[in-house]
């Protein structure tokens, strides 16, 4: 018989640590916690195979679950000494999910489950508080009615604010137990309208009811986007956690709260977190009360006057700050913890590893390497190289002038500016229009998670540092502000109010995520400073990697940016990005019209002092590191004028008619331009402009040399190469300019000259080209779009609606194909090497800025990866955990 249940409970647990894949990571760290002998409330886990046996089986339960979980039931109650619907011994339980990967908020949960007409007296006796008892009874009817019974909870919170505004109220605290009581009626009325059927009363119903809601969850819309946001697997499933309820709403001895044991903004190993008086647990995040601080040290830096748990109840805080130091240290990691204060004593509901900004993770790991809790590998092993993004961007100039409309909570540090959308439909339907927004809410929840990926950052009024808003944008790096009560939205409207001043969808407003502050219209920002903990695990991450990392840059600025970010030289030069400004695209449409090659001669003597001076200020740039500069490559056509006025233009220079202009653009139209008249084609058909562009290589390395007084050596990449012959011919004209150039300058000139592999026939005749290429740049944009015979610009619209049904599972133009392209550069590596020893390999497609493609490279042996400037350090630390990976 399948094991479907998993108890823990009293210092005991079937389940440990390891066995997250089984038990979800909840269920794993609940059963690891009991085994530590912490104070954690009894349970049971249904594990993530049953929820795959649900779904492949027309969400049906496994025959056997129901008797498991009824041995499970009995579990928690020989330790509780309660029973789920026993109104003499009343038990309530928690029914949570609990995925392998930490999912915040995106699935359902379900609270104070086994209330019902009957055992919410037996509550209210046993606990001596009626009055908790009817509160722990409507907020189990809002949930359990949304959650399972699909009843939106906006009908209840409606109920409830008539209710407060009928009898004065502010908060749900001021309620009595006879006015719960009256809420409760007025729920349950609700649901039999809406329904048809009256709130179901058996506890076994409602257990079961959960359980399938937690299950269906796990297909619910929010989870679906944040699955694929983060690359979670459908087949992965969720668990779920049936516990024993602990109750932080039973009067001014009880509370609940959220903590991380160091600060997951900034990474300082300080307890950081918030709780509240007389609450549950969803009271903390929903942003509905103002949290208090836990610490009174952050008591004191907010500047709040309500007491710190610290203060308040000094044994449970003592308690709390040792489970706190025992799990980080047993972890290894900064964890995330859920609490629960019942008359004064401490529970324990939940630890994972906490989610971080980029800045924080940085730190912690650094920190913790130092403090010997981790080694130097581990810590580079721990940062997510796509999360350095966020320290790659601006942040807001600390000299420009601040237009201050609002404040509210630093919830995750950097800075936004954008136009003000009031929905996550519509920020997603802007940024799809190439528009940057700035999502402004009261408050977010689960189902915001479409739009907060798409906005430039978040706006709330209401929540606190641990609400939803504030979690999520640190996890996606998004700057954040949250608690800006100053602020109102009316979203009947769509305007923002701030200081008296109205603002509408599309105003622009900036975001301070370090600060708080919101500030109207854009305000300038500077580059971040990547010294201290980056430096740090950047100098760790380069200790460790083997391949080197280089940029794709033809600017100088972009080449200094690189440069900056740490890169070892340039592995991509696309020459044809030089042509585009000013008096080079005339003189380039010149040379592309002239209908004889002393015409073409003539222009590409204009262009010539141009690229001499461009690979000049590259060079010097990059003093003495490897430069791979790729010959002309796009179809000419682009280089062509379109209107009138361009074609009047080039005709003056050229002193032509323009018709005659015209006829010579359109003999020159290609059907497929991609596959057709472009890299070394163009230097077969027409080799005065590979004689040109080597010129301005060869004698820009020669005055490099003798302005820096080292030799420099570039990489000369024919492009587009299937033949050897084809390469062969272009090497003998770059070899005799090489030539005249060593003979007009008196300087000897050393280069390389290979080829980029990026058409399928190059890679399986890799070892016959690699008998005259000295090295090989795998051009994987154009190997993917040849290979798979896909236009990459044309690609999005349908490759999608691929993913999503399954038929890939990444689109192969973000990472590499392994299967197919990673075969074709395995195959052309090996082959190459074959021929010749030594061999230089590398990659400078769009792959080489991807950490899952950078894996790959490695396990090929690759020598290099080149990437765009911004992506440099994100290739450096991912090149190193591909590194350890490998061993």
């Amino acid at each position: 018989m399948t094991k479907w249940v998993y108890t823990f409970g009293d210092g005991a647990a079937e389940g440990r640590a390891g066995d997250r894949n089984l038990l979800g990571g909840k269920g794993a760290n609940l059963a690891e916690m009991c085994s530590l002998g912490l104070p954690v409330p009894p349970g049971f886990t249904i594990t993530t195979d049953a929820c795959n046996w649900y779904y492949e089986n027309g969400r049906a339960f496994p025959p056997d679950l129901e008797d498991q979980v009824g041995n499970g039931l009995e579990h928690i109650t020989a330790i509780a000494g309660r029973k789920l619907g026993d109104p003499e011994r009343l038990l309530l339980v928690s029914v949570r999910s609990g995925a392998r990967a930490s999912m915040p908020g995106m699935m359902d949960t379900v609270l104070n489950l086994g209330l019902n007409d009957v055992t919410v007296e037996a509550l209210a006796a046993d606990a001596g508080d009626a009055r908790f008892a009817y509160d722990s009874y409507r907020r189990f009817i809002q949930m359990y009615s949304d959650v399972v019974l699909g009843l939106d909870h906006e009908n209840f919170e409606e109920i409830l604010e008539d209710e407060k505004a009928r009898l004065g109220f502010d908060l749900d605290t001021e309620f009595s137990a006879d006015q719960w009581r009256h809420v409760v009626k007025l729920y349950k009325q609700k649901v039999e309208e809406e329904l048809g059927d009256p709130f179901p009363q058996a506890p076994q119903e409602q257990l079961w009811g959960a359980i399938g809601a937690v299950f269906r969850s796990w297909m619910n819309q929010r989870a679906i986007t944040y699955r694929r946001l983060h690359d979670i697997p459908e087949s992965w499933g969720t668990a779920v956690n049936v516990q024993a309820m602990v109750f932080g709403n039973m009067g001014e001895s009880s509370a609940t709260g959220v903590a991380f044991t160091r600060n997951p903004s900034t990474g300082e190993k300080a307890l950081y977190g918030e709780f509240l008086v007389n609450a549950q647990g969803e009271d903390v995040v929903a942003g509905i009360r103002t949290p208090q601080n836990i610490t009174e040290r952050a008591r004191i830096e907010a500047g709040s006057d309500k007491p710190s748990l610290q203060k308040l109840m000094p044994d449970a805080y003592q308690s709390f700050v040792s489970i706190c130091d025992k799990l980080e240290t047993h972890y290894r990691d900064m964890q995330d913890l859920e609490f629960t204060i019942e008359r004064g004593k401490l529970w324990m509901l939940q630890t994972r590893s906490g989610k971080r900004t980029a800045k924080a993770a940085i730190r912690v790991a650094v920190e913790m390497a130092k403090e010997g809790l981790i080694s130097k590998e581990e810590a580079v092993s721990r940062i997510d190289p796509a999360s350095l993004d966020q320290l790659l961007h601006p942040t807001i100039d600390p000299n420009a002038e601040r237009n201050v409309i609002g404040a509210g909570l630093p919830a995750s540090p950097g800075a936004a500016t954008g136009e003000i959308v009031f929905s996550s439909d519509e920020a997603e339907e802007m940024k799809a229009r190439g528009r940057k927004v700035l999502l402004v809410r009261v408050e977010t929840s689960p189902e915001d998670i479409h739009g907060m990926h798409a906005a430039e950052g978040i706006l709330t009024t209401r929540g606190g540092m641990t609400s939803h808003a504030a979690v999520v944008a640190r996890g996606m790096g998004k700057p954040c502000v949250s608690g800006a009560g100053s602020l109102r939205v009316d979203h009947r409207n769509g305007t923002l109010i701030a200081m008296g001043v109205t603002l509408k969808k599309g105003d622009v407003v900036t975001i301070d995520g370090g600060t708080g502050q919101v500030l109207k219209g854009a305000v300038p920002m500077l580059q971040p400073e990547l010294s201290g903990d980056f430096a740090t695990l950047m100098e760790w991450a380069d200790n460790i990697r083997r391949m080197k990392v280089r940029t794709n840059a033809e600017t100088p600025a972009d080449a200094r940016m690189a440069r900056s970010f740490g890169a070892e030289g340039i592995g991509l030069c696309r020459t044809e990005h030089m042509f585009f400004e000013g008096d080079r695209i005339v003189a380039m449409r010149e040379m592309i019209l002239a209908d004889t090659e002393d015409g073409r001669r003539a222009a590409l003597a204009k262009l010539l002092p141009m690229q001499r001076s461009d690979f000049l200020e590259l060079f010097e740039i990059m003093a003495g590191l490897p430069v791979t500069i790729r010959l002309l490559d796009p179809p000419l056509h682009e280089f062509l004028p379109k209107t009138d006025e361009e074609i009047a233009e080039v005709a003056a220079a050229m002193q032509v008619p323009p018709d005659k202009l015209r006829q010579r653009t359109e003999a020159l139209h290609e059907f497929n331009p991609m596959l057709g008249h472009r890299g070394c084609r163009l230097a077969v058909s027409y080799p005065e402009i590979a004689e040109m562009q080597a010129r301005a290589i060869f004698e820009a390395a020669v005055e490099a040399g003798r302005k820096t007084g080292d030799p420099v050596v570039p990489e000369v990449m024919v492009p587009l190469v299937g033949l050897k012959t084809e390469l062969d011919f272009v090497k003998a004209r770059i070899d005799e300019v090489a030539k005249s150039v060593i003979t007009e300058s008196g300087a000897p000139v050393e280069y390389l000259v290979g080829t980029m592999i990026e058409l399928p026939r190059a890679a399986i005749r890799a070892h016959v080209i690699a008998e005259t290429a000295e090295f090989f740049s795998f051009g994987t944009n154009d190997l993917t779009q040849t290979t798979f015979g896909i236009s990459r610009d044309d690609a999005t619209s349908f490759l999608e609606a691929y993913r999503k049904k399954g038929i890939i599972e990444q689109d192969p133009f973000v990472s590499i194909d392994v299967d197919g392209v990673g075969e074709l550069v395995r195959i052309a590596a090996e082959k190459g090497r074959a021929t010749r020893n030594g061999i230089k390999l590398g990659i400078c497609g769009e792959h080489g800025g991807d950490p899952a493609s950078i894996r790959f490279c490695e396990e090929v042996g690759l020598d290099y990866v080149s990437c765009s400037p911004f992506r440099v350090p994100i290739a450096r630390l991912a090149a190193a955990q591909a590194a350890v990976r490998k061993g």
